[in-house]
């Protein structure tokens, strides 16, 4: 006999005397021995051989040899030594073997369905309501400047109309006594000159009317300008209104200070106000001056001027490698700050690749020639600080308003000297040159949710850049999609930041005369990449005049010349020039150095005495291109696709030297401002993170009532359906948070914000899901199936699968397109988990189950509840561990390898997101 463990049920045997068993244990005493009587159990094995030792379901057992049924309200699980009080609300009749309590799990349910339905139809209302209360205050500063502007402008025409008078009343004074009389009393005239003195020096209205009246004629005093009483009693009345302006003799001498220390939104937006109003009146003053004034004006310490950045090229030339094609062919000349210059041409021109070689973005071409940046062979990407780079597309953030778009792009770019109310006030300005102030508090939209206008978008793409105030502003195709309005009002705010000493260079395609006339420089490419015009926008006409080209009545000239370059029309005049002999002219004309290939073209053209290159020469230097075999082509392909790969990789990594004085926000302080960002972009899609959690909750509430914790394995088909749910749900969710922003962080990321910061702050407001799902999920499939281990435990185990498999999903969606990120996602949870449940057989299949983070997640799910089970069910827990090949003692490591996958998934993630940019 064997001393029975606890929980189990094991009283004497009784002799069946007919079959001489000892029931209910079936062994027999030997024979011949009369004396031996029935003992207890001899046999103490697992559950599957030997069932009839444990303490029955429904029951329980305080001693070995005694067994009692469960009362009502109790529950008694088998192998239990006491009976446990139920829940209340849960149904526990007597000799129950668990308790019901699917009742707290669809109380649970309707209550987070109510409260994700609630998230899901109010979920901007918090963000709404910051922006209404915005909306007024900015409201509120504006309405403030126009009336301190209006009551500005009253008090000036008021004082000129005094100043006027009392020149007047002076001429009159001075003819109507004599020389004489002045002498014997010159105290009058100085009295006089007096008054207008300070009328003249006085730069605030006088504190008290009678003051002023007391320095005038008892004329003047009857006569006294009720407007200017007015504007008085005004000021004295409401002096917060006037209290940041002093009003002056002119607009430079009006000072606006600047908020200091703690401001509030009402501050900042008057002040941002106050100094567009003043600006606005500038401009109307500028429209009056002298050439002196302008000088004065362009002096003043009070502006604030910008790095100026010239940008010149000769024999720019870039081929594709892959096919041996000239993209840009012997492109000189040069850019100048404070101009807009205008490159046109036929398609597959090199426009496009134009601006990508200035700008430093040209990969998988070779490129010869020089681009100097105010005369200096400096490295375009040494001043990325202060060039702004517009792209074809408009990559803005839907999700976001206009005016969020806007200020996080100044936060992120602008100085850091700079405070808060001069960013706000960069950021007013654009918004109001740019013609967006009616919907700067509209979401942009997406493809799914309609928002602004397609013009107001390229708009907003516009004044992502012009908010980081460049030195250097490049635009690809800007007014493409734009009516003649939109983009004469597009061309006017950039001619503004021209006045600033901006250089802008852009594509535009087919732009209207007046639009046309609005430009300073022509940059006329043909086909090939072949220059067929550089210089003044204004001189154009007059060098194709030159050529015998006249441009027809009635017709655009920007057209016609395209036409001319595609080959459309045919030049006119006696000259004999066709399209093709444009780029040579052009050579001929600046007196470049011609291409061999272009010799006898120009020789033609130019009547002169250089010799035709022979026949056989030009044989000959075509004779080196011999044609490829197969194998050759496709050796070449993977060549050229490697040496593509190589140089994107390059350029992601590229560090030069900054030569700018600009410093912007560091890597924290710029993760501050993608984690506002982000926290506003979640929240604005509160109905997708809702329909989630919607989700986890019926496939918890499907598992948890379909597939039951069987004791006999300790709940490993249950966790299993777990693991591979959750993996499959949490990385498709997963994968939003990268795969949908990827074109928005390579503008972003070439424009000089942090990666790090833009990885860690996603990474943060993801954490929010790693930690609400697993309680969502376990909300109802720990209550319906009621394991052994407690919630905590089960909900560990889970927060770390979820952590685990989330970095996996950063990895999917930066290295793979939306689908098939999204195949994967599906497919590797299902196939991970086949594997860390096959058998053990060999070492290789050890190793490559250690490698599955299913088979840890599994682990630590079992162990969890295998810890519960105790007494009779040590060997039943020992052999099924030691068949699995777990160990009772590795649950924290099981959460520490989650964890590290975890870890180590994200770290490949941002390193692939470096790597596989697209700039």
């Amino acid at each position: 006999m064997i001393p029975c463990p606890l929980g189990s049920y094991c009283p004497l045997a009784t002799l069946n005397k007919t079959t001489g068993v000892c029931e209910p244990y079936l062994y027999q005493l030997p024979p011949g021995n009369p004396n031996h009587t029935c003992g207890g159990a001899s046999i103490w094995a697992d559950v599957g051989s030997n069932s009839e030792l444990f303490c029955s379901a429904g029951s329980y057992c305080p001693s070995t040899t005694s067994r009692q049924t469960c009362t009502s309200g109790h529950y008694c699980r088998m192998g239990s030594t006491s009976e446990k009080s139920c829940f209340k609300l849960t149904s526990c009749n007597p000799n129950s073997a668990n308790q019901n309590i699917q009742a707290y799990g669809i109380m649970l349910l309707a209550a987070l369905s109510t409260l994700l339905l609630i998230l899901y139809n109010c979920s901007d209302q918090v963000l709404t309501a910051r922006e209404r209360r915005l909306a007024k205050s900015r409201e509120a500063a504006a309405r403030s400047a126009r009336e301190t502007a209006k009551a500005r402008q009253r008090w000036r025409s008021a004082k000129d109309a005094a100043k006027k008078h009392v020149s007047g009343l002076q001429a009159h004074l001075s003819h109507t006594f004599s020389r004489k009389k002045d002498a014997k009393d010159p105290e009058k005239l100085k009295i006089l000159d007096q008054v207008k003195s300070d009328i003249d020096d006085d730069p605030l209205p006088p504190p008290h009317p009678s003051m002023s009246a007391t320095h005038l004629p008892s004329r003047e005093n009857k006569k006294e300008p009720s407007e200017l009483m007015q504007i008085m009693h005004e000021i004295e009345d409401n002096p917060d209104n006037y209290q940041d302006i002093s009003i002056g003799t002119g607009d430079m001498s009006s000072h606006i200070n600047v908020p200091k220390g703690k401001q509030t939104h009402t501050q900042i937006f008057k002040y941002a106000y106050a100094q567009l109003e003043k600006e606005r009146a500038q401009q109307q003053e500028n429209e009056k001056l002298t050439f002196s004034g302008i000088v004065n004006l362009a002096t003043h310490p009070e502006t604030r001027k910008r790095p100026l950045i010239e940008i010149s090229f000769k024999d720019l030339t870039l081929t594709l490698k892959a096919k041996n094609k000239h993209l840009l062919r012997c492109v000189t000349g040069k850019i100048k700050p404070g101009r807009i210059t205008a490159v046109m041409g036929p398609s597959g021109a090199g426009k496009t690749t134009f601006l990508s070689a200035v700008a430093g973005k040209a990969i998988g071409c070779r490129m010869t020639g020089l681009i100097h940046i105010n005369g200096r062979n400096d490295s375009i990407h040494s001043y990325k600080k202060i060039i702004g780079f517009v792209p074809q597309d408009d990559i803005v953030h839907g999700n976001l308003t206009v005016e969020e778009n806007l200020w996080f792009s100044a936060k992120c770019r602008l100085p850091t000297y700079l405070s808060k109310p001069d960013k706000v006030l960069v950021v007013e300005r654009v918004i109001e040159f740019l013609g967006l102030q009616t919907v700067r508090a509209s979401l942009v939209g997406t493809v799914e949710k309609r928002g602004i206008s397609g013009g107001q978008r390229k708009r907003v793409n516009v004044g992502l850049e012009m908010v980081m105030e460049p030195s250097l502003l490049i635009l690809d195709e800007p007014t493409s999609g734009l009516d003649s309005a939109s983009s004469q009002q597009l061309l006017r705010a950039l001619r503004r930041e021209a006045l600033e000493g901006v250089n802008i260079c852009m594509v535009v395609h087919q732009p209207s005369y007046a639009l046309f006339k609005m430009f300073d420089d022509l940059i006329l490419l043909a086909k090939g990449g072949l220059t067929a015009y550089h210089g003044p926008v204004k001189k154009v006409e007059e060098y194709f005049a030159g050529l015998g080209i006249n441009i027809p009545e009635r017709i655009n000239p920007p057209d016609y010349f395209i036409d001319i370059l595609e080959g459309i029309v045919m030049p006119g005049g006696s000259s004999g020039v066709s399209h093709e002999d444009l780029p040579v002219c052009w050579m001929l004309h600046n007196g470049y150095s011609i291409p061999p290939d272009m010799k006898q073209k120009a020789a033609r053209l130019a009547r002169s005495s250089i010799d035709v290159i022979p026949a056989n020469e030009l044989n000959h230097a075509g004779a080196g291109t011999v044609e490829n075999s197969f194998a050759g082509e496709l050796w070449q392909g993977m060549k050229s696709n490697v040496e593509l790969q190589r140089d994107k990789i390059r350029l992601n990594f590229l560090k030069s030297k900054d030569l700018t004085t600009r410093r912007t926000p560091g890597v924290l302080q710029q993760y501050r401002y993608f984690l506002g960002r982000v926290g506003k972009q979640r929240l604005r899609e509160t109905r997708i993170l809702a329909m989630d959690y919607l989700i986890l909750l019926l496939a918890g509430a499907c598992l948890g009532s379909l597939v039951k914790v069987s004791d006999q394995t300790f709940g490993a088909a249950a966790y299993t359906y777990t693991i591979i749910a959750v993996s499959l749900l949490c990385k498709i969710a997963a994968l939003r948070s990268f795969s949908l922003d990827k074109l928005h962080y390579w503008r972003e990321s070439a424009s000089g914000m942090s990666s790090l910061a833009y990885f860690l702050s996603k990474d943060t407001i993801d954490h929010f899901n790693t930690v609400i799902k697993p309680a969502v999920y376990l909300s109802m499939f720990y209550f319906f199936t009621n394991p052994r281990s407690t919630f905590a435990d089960n909900y560990f185990v889970l927060f770390c699968l979820v952590y685990c498999v989330t970095g996996m999903a950063y990895v999917l969606a930066i290295v793979f397109e939306p689908g098939t990120a999204q195949l994967w996602s599906v497919l590797l949870p299902v196939v991970l988990t086949l594997i860390a449940t096959q058998p053990k057989d060999s070492e290789f299949m050890k190793i490559l189950t250690n490698l599955c983070y299913p088979k840890w997640a599994l682990e630590g799910f079992i162990i969890a509840n295998a810890e519960r089970y105790y007494g009779v069910w040590l060997i039943t827990r020992c052999g099924s561990l030691l068949k699995s090949g777990y160990n009772l003692h590795h649950w924290s490591l099981c959460l520490a390898i989650l964890i590290l996958i975890g870890i180590f998934s994200r770290v490949i993630a941002f390193f692939c997101m470096l790597i596989f940019q697209k700039k």
